[in-house]
């Protein structure tokens, strides 16, 4: 099975509908559907079950909460935040310590990769890419800036380079808006869940959740089309999650949020995976 890692919004989702005043020409917006609120009342319904409990939707993994033995209000505002669909537990992150010569102190870093740590080989340090999609939501001149500007921000900090491929060519990566079970085993679920998700290598599948409403200068309720593609780029060179919140690789994006640069941490990251 390939393993592969979807942002919701916190990581995976994003959202969609009418036209809303600032999102650019050739982002078609969505109205985002009024399910706020019922669906915070269907995560009430889960506040108080423990470990062990049976109870519909109740996951394992959460990040840097307080450890309660109970699902109370902080976690259950984390579940709500949209984000990547890498599920977390195809592989709990792990923290990766090490010591720096000649000091006594150890450094503690957020960033995790995939099980087994697949990645691309150094003949494959020059990836092509190109875009197909089963449903047509962003103008693709406004889809190839974006894109290639989120892979500018990978190729400065690693060996790798990036460039589209010809028309007709086979590339290593393809990069498309899709809804619902669109084929790849990992359905998306609508608006204000799953974002998008990307596959480890050297699979080099990319796809967004058509039913969001993305844009590239993002109000509140739609979702960065940059922000979501490094996060997935990451994925796609082999970066898992990473614990911090600050780091690219964090595994959520709430809605309104702009995050275009990456941290230290997803520095580091691909740096050691690639080292």
């Amino acid at each position: 099975m390939v393993e592969h890692d979807p942002i919701r919004a916190t990581d995976e989702d994003c959202i969609g509908g009418c036209r809303i005043d600032g999102c650019p020409k050739g982002a078609q917006s969505r109205t985002l559907k009024s399910e706020n609120q019922d669906q915070f009342k269907s995560f009430q319904n889960l506040e108080g079950a423990g470990k062990g409990s049976t109870v519909e939707g109740l996951s394992k993994n959460y990040y840097r909460l307080k450890v309660t033995g109970k699902l109370d209000s902080d976690t259950i505002k984390e579940m709500m935040i949209p984000r990547c669909g890498v599920p977390d537990n195809i592989n709990h992150p792990t923290k990766q310590s090490h010591h720096k010569p000649g000091k006594f102190n150890m450094i503690v870093s957020d960033y995790s990769f995939f099980r087994n740590m697949p990645k691309w080989p150094p003949s494959k340090y020059h990836l092509t890419y190109k875009f197909r999609s089963a449903v047509q939501v962003i103008d693709e001149k406004v889809l190839k800036s974006v894109c290639a500007k989120a892979f500018k921000k990978w190729a400065d900090v690693s060996q790798f380079t990036f460039e589209e491929a010809a028309a007709g060519s086979k590339s290593d990566i393809v990069i498309g808006f899709y809804s619902g079970d669109h084929g790849d085993g990992h359905p998306f679920d609508g608006p204000r869940r799953t974002l998008a998700h990307a596959f480890a290598p050297e699979d080099g599948r990319f796809h967004y959740d058509a039913d969001e409403n993305w844009s590239t200068n993002p109000g509140t309720n739609q979702v960065d089309l940059e922000t979501v593609a490094i996060h997935e780029i990451g994925h796609l060179l082999g970066l898992y999650h990473s614990q911090d919140k600050n780091a690219i690789m964090y595994r959520a994006i709430p809605y309104g949020t702009i995050k275009r640069h990456l941290s230290q941490d997803d520095i580091d990251g691909i740096h050691a995976l690639y080292s």
